[in-house]
């Protein structure tokens, strides 16, 4: 801009050095993301884009993909080993998810009082988080063990026959009802070991549910008291409504964990040849497509189906807690 005198006016020079400097700052926040915008390009971005592609080709990994389309979603709608994973993942979530909230809940107001050993304690259930999966998961195998494992020599110790013992592994337990006309309902043993299994490492979720319950005020506690609450009372109507924010976090996480579990299941229930369908869960049925079968088109359509369903179940979640989450005034 200038005046009448045709000299820059001091507004339109003031505006000049303030656009620099914008553009200063914007150049140094790009060049400070740059690493993780380049990064999740290429590692995030860019994979998934491919993968996509993947989904809808004939993908060998030893040869050029051949477009088809569509083929691998319909052929997974035919494919029973692949209900059959899907089948044994979800009842492990709907057994596991459930369960390990309200341990994890339990063991957190247990442990959240003045117990002088409350702290050991935490210790020693957060300890198990630190142990890799893979190593989890072979001690088990071995604790598992049909004929020499511990828990069916406990089993044996209180009296039950060996020729009884389950065999935890790769074995099925009766149902007393009927899916058929003839065939009788079993619940493969895979879904409790590796239940058990996934039991033992809820340490992180205990360690922030106790964080969270010793951020609850005491004045709303003494105030449940004096209006005659019980210990049960003040949980359910103090305690868990504080720190539901909390419980959608791990619920969420559990969920994506559970329905992604891969490395314990594998090193439980594979055997030698490989074919023990009471064990097999979505991801381990991915992984064979992908690298055992070198059907990679075929997995990255299984791939983008698993991220469809974690991500409606996630919304679900986030719907529903609009109801039963309450987040504190700022």
């Amino acid at each position: 801009m200038s005046d009448a005198s045709g000299r820059p006016s001091a507004q339109g020079g003031a505006r000049a050095p303030r656009m620099h400097r914008r553009l200063g700052r914007s150049l140094a926040g790009v060049a400070w993301t740059s690493p993780w915008l380049v990064g999740g390009t290429a590692f995030i971005l860019l994979p998934m884009a491919l993968s996509l592609y993947f989904s809808l080709t004939d993908f060998s990994l030893l040869e050029p993909p051949m477009w088809i389309g569509g083929e691998n979603y319909r052929r997974l709608w035919s494919d029973p080993r692949f209900w059959l994973s899907v089948k044994n993942t979800l009842l492990f979530a709907a057994v596991f998810i459930p369960l390990a909230t309200a341990l994890s809940l339990l063991l957190a107001v247990a442990l959240s009082g003045r117990l002088r050993v409350a702290k050991f304690v935490q210790a020693c259930v957060f300890i198990p988080t630190l142990v890799p999966m893979v190593a989890t998961a072979v001690v088990f195998s071995w604790l598992f063990n049909a004929k020499y494992g511990l828990v069916n020599q406990l089993l044996g110790a209180v009296g039950v026959a060996e020729r009884h013992w389950p065999n935890w592994l790769s074995g099925s337990m009766t149902l007393p009802w009927k899916v058929g006309p003839e065939e009788q309902a079993s619940l493969p043993l895979a879904v409790p070991a590796l239940v058990f299994l996934s039991l033992w490492s809820i340490g992180q979720q205990v360690v922030v549910y106790i964080a969270a319950v010793n951020e609850v005020p005491t004045e709303l506690h003494e105030a449940a008291r004096l209006d005659g609450m019980g210990p049960v009372g003040r949980f359910f109507r103090v305690t868990l409504p504080m720190i539901s924010p909390v419980v959608l976090f791990n619920v969420i996480v559990l969920t994506i964990n559970t329905l992604q579990v891969f490395a314990q299941p594998y090193i439980l229930f594979r055997t030698k040849d490989g074919q023990n369908d009471d064990g097999l869960f979505y991801t381990m049925y991915l992984y064979d497509n992908a690298f055992v079968y070198q059907k990679m088109g075929y997995a990255s359509a299984m791939a983008w189906i698993q991220l469809l369903v974690v991500l409606i179940l996630t919304g679900m979640m986030w719907w529903v807690s609009r109801r039963f989450v309450h987040y504190r005034a700022a």
